[in-house]
């Protein structure tokens, strides 16, 4: 029986709406069913979009309005899934066993629906892509229960539809104005098995893997497969990834968006260093227009408007001068002709001279009689200007950086830097995970459990079966 399952991950941003980021999800699915993808992980908050570079217009002590309307717009591009707040760990079981009413608002003339059918329609959208695809999906996503945000993970079996959820514990920063804090509760690890091979995995979101009690929290569920949504493009990141795989003895799956940076726009009136930008739901600073940017490179050279001879004889207090003699060969570079004063006789002999095909002059012998002109000076061999045209990289507010890592700190795939449209895989042994284990198990044998006392108010630590 084989061992080997196929993991796959990328680095989309979030689209212009909800509904055209759950397009772009299905195309990556599908696209992940075309390579024979098993398992596929998508960035923290791709769905709803990570708030990247605003404040909705906060300080300490104030709120303005249009951080107020910036909010209620990012609000409306979050997910109904459907759960309810609870201790902010929702329903749990029950929101994930459809055991809950149905929230829907009765409508005398419309058709019996189904009396559990809760939320929004993405959890159904999701499980429909999952199914048809046969992709086992892990995304991220921003979630709305209540009047408040949470930023949570879903895991999308193509069999069970959504068997499990989590919402992010400790929203990092700033994050905290707008996500709420989820319950320590929905760290519990899943299970599936794909092609015989059981894998049971759990997500921390973003910094939440720079907490060791977390991490330790999941390692003692046994897990084989630690994935690492998150919003941290930096180099660090991956270090972090590596010191998870070897602590755990589990394969790490990372993910990250791509988010390119509009382009500035030039402008000769003064900037308001105060400017709240525009929220866009890629992240961005960008209008709120739901275009997309032009992706294209762009020409930084531009010739200056300032750098004729006609300008420099217009400049105010300048001396009268004299219009350049030149002219303008085939290929657009100018050769300049020498200059002969006015009243001037013309000379009565021009220097004789050749140019070899490297461009070296090569004086012929003069007249003698004509002797005194040999000491005008060489007429220079005209030079071919050198034009410099620069192109700039698109710029952008998040490089990806997705990765996937051995259960010994090797990098198995990626990081997948400033690529938004790729896929990343790698074929893996989870037998590696057990392999691993012969010199260290973190929530086993190396924990000294007998000395060291771990737990989580809400969570059940019972180790998951391989």
């Amino acid at each position: 029986m084989t061992s080997t399952i196929r993991l796959g991950t990328a680095s989309p941003g979030t689209q212009g709406t909800t509904a055209a980021t759950v397009a772009q999800l299905e195309l990556f699915a599908r696209r992940a069913a075309g390579k024979a993808i098993d398992i596929l992980l998508l960035p923290e908050a791709y769905i709803g979009g990570y708030p990247r570079g605003t404040h909705f217009g906060c300080v300490i002590g104030s709120r303005t309005q249009e951080g107020r309307e910036e909010y209620l717009r990012y609000f409306q591009s979050a997910v109904d899934l459907g759960d309810t707040v609870g201790d902010g760990a929702g329903a749990g079981q029950a929101w994930v066993n459809r055991e809950l009413p149905s929230d829907a608002i009765p409508q005398p003339d419309a058709p019996k629906q189904d009396s559990n059918r809760r939320g929004g329609g993405t959890r159904e959208e999701l499980e429909r892509i999952a199914q048809e695809t046969g992709i086992f999906i892990v995304t991220g996503l921003v979630e709305k229960a209540g009047g408040s945000l949470y930023c949570s993970v879903v895991y999308v079996c193509p069999k069970r539809g959504i068997i499990g959820k989590r919402r992010k514990v400790m929203p990092t920063g700033t994050e905290r104005l707008v996500w709420a804090q989820g319950s320590p509760a929905t760290l519990r690890a899943v299970s599936t098995s794909i092609r015989g091979v059981r894998i049971n995995l759990a997500a921390a979101i973003c910094w939440e893997n720079y907490m060791p009690l977390v991490r330790q929290a999941l390692y003692s569920q046994n897990i084989n497969l630690y994935l690492a949504p998150t919003a941290d493009d930096r180099d660090t990141w991956l270090p972090l990834l590596r010191t998870a795989a070897i602590e755990g003895r589990c394969f790490v799956v990372s993910s990250n968006m791509c988010v390119r940076r509009n382009p500035p726009l030039a402008s000769s009136s003064s900037t308001d260093s105060h400017h709240t930008p525009a929220f866009h739901q890629n992240g961005t600073d960008t209008n709120t227009s739901g275009t997309e940017p032009d992706r294209g490179p762009t020409s930084t050279h531009r010739p200056n408007p300032y750098a004729t001879e006609e300008a420099l004889e217009m400049a105010p207090g300048a001396p009268p001068a004299r219009r350049r003699q030149s002219i303008i060969d085939e290929d657009g570079n100018e050769i300049a002709l020498p200059h002969v004063p006015r009243g001037a006789p013309p000379p009565t002999s021009r220097r004789k001279s050749v140019f070899d095909e490297d461009g070296n002059e090569i004086v012929l012998c003069a007249d003698p009689s004509k002797r005194h002109h040999a000491q005008q000076k060489p007429i220079p061999a005209p030079r071919t200007p050198t034009t410099t045209i620069t192109t700039t990289k698109p710029a952008f507010s998040s490089r990806g950086g997705s990765a996937i890592i051995s259960p010994f700190g090797e990098v198995r795939a990626g990081p997948q830097w400033e690529d938004d449209e790729g896929l990343i895989y790698a074929d893996v042994d989870f037998h590696d995970c057990i392999r691993g284990r012969l010199d260290l198990d973190t929530a086993g044998s190396y924990s000294r459990n007998d000395s060291f006392k771990f737990a989580v108010e809400g969570l059940d630590l019972a180790p998951l079966p391989y």
